[in-house]
């Protein structure tokens, strides 16, 4: 059953194989790392109460399966999305079939035509296509995308078995349609890519990002889990892997506000954009990896020197 509410209310690579996985996407309004390892070496990975996660190649997808449904976070690229409709059958086999888009970035979305094709219902936050189509324009790659059928502006709701997964809109943050699809029973959340585990992450102010946004959001959301809420991240580093607890979420709060309170202190200090973009680490928060020039503090603090200077 379909419910839709509309209210205001793994073992990890070493870091040399992890830094071979990664690639950047065509320029245009979402350059993506094309090939940012979830860092699994086998792609399906079983967590609790029929939930589970794969991790081929892009952002981590999220699954889950009884006897009348399989519920799927994200699609990856078209051959990773191929082996996964091939493998879930070794998990369930439901008639109903559904595909949540945590937002529309490539490595999220890529394999959405895969999933159609393969009966899937592909539901996402209203902005999410207009978004999609837009990055798919600018990499003239239309041919490839499949759209969400259905959408919702605040949360969708659908029970599978035992199951009601959840997924909710919270407001702009790493993009203007990022969703966290909740699974109650099992008392797991997929965050799409509002949290990038210990990497710099990707602040995509083309596609409506906004840092307090987000802040704002994974505060909220650290506040609706408990200590026993397992959490899936799209991306992570070599060290931390894309599972963790309602702490990371407050982690990567930290980070984005000392990325703003460090920017807006710079500002204020008179220090040109050149100046402030030019730091590489903060000493606050060391083990945070920047795997490409793309996913680095720099990119961060323009991003963030934008948001200040132009709001």
């Amino acid at each position: 059953m379909i419910i839709t509410l509309n209210s205001n209310e793994p073992a990890a690579m070493n870091r040399l194989d992890f830094l071979k996985n990664l690639g950047l996407l065509s320029a245009g309004a979402t350059i993506l790392p094309k090939y940012l390892s979830s860092l699994a070496r086998t792609p399906f990975s079983e967590l609790r109460n029929g939930v589970g996660l794969f991790s081929m190649q892009g952002g981590t997808i999220g699954w889950y399966t009884t006897d009348d449904a399989i519920v799927v976070v994200d699609s990856q690229f078209p051959d990773p999305a191929r082996a996964f409709v091939d493998g879930i059958s070794d998990f369930g086999s439901g008639p109903e079939k559904v595909l949540f888009n945590s937002h529309h970035h490539g490595d999220h979305t890529g394999g959405n035509l895969v999933f159609e094709n393969d009966g899937y219902n592909i539901i996402a936050h209203a902005n999410v296509p207009g978004l999609q189509r837009k990055a798919a324009q600018n990499n003239d790659n239309e041919d490839a995308q499949a759209y969400a059928a259905t959408t919702f502006d605040d949360q969708f709701r659908f029970d599978a078995g035992e199951e009601t997964i959840t997924a909710k809109y919270y407001g702009a943050a790493h993009t203007k349609g990022d969703s966290v699809i909740w699974f109650k029973n099992a008392n797991i959340a997929h965050m799409g890519d509002l949290v990038f585990n210990r990497l710099y992450p990707f602040i995509d102010r083309n596609g409506g990002a906004n840092i307090s946004g987000w802040i704002n959001l994974l505060e909220t959301v650290a506040a609706e889990a408990d200590s026993e809420t397992l959490f899936i991240f799209g991306h992570g580093s070599p060290e931390t892997g894309v599972t963790g607890n309602r702490e990371d979420l407050l982690y990567m709060r930290d980070f984005l506000y000392h990325l703003l309170e460090y920017t807006q202190s710079a500002i204020k200090a008179g220090k040109s954009r050149e100046e402030v973009i030019s730091r590489t680490s903060f000493d606050e928060f060391p083990d945070h990896v920047s795997p490409s020039n793309f996913l680095s503090l720099p990119r961060n603090l323009e991003v963030a020197w934008l948001e200040l200077t132009e709001s």
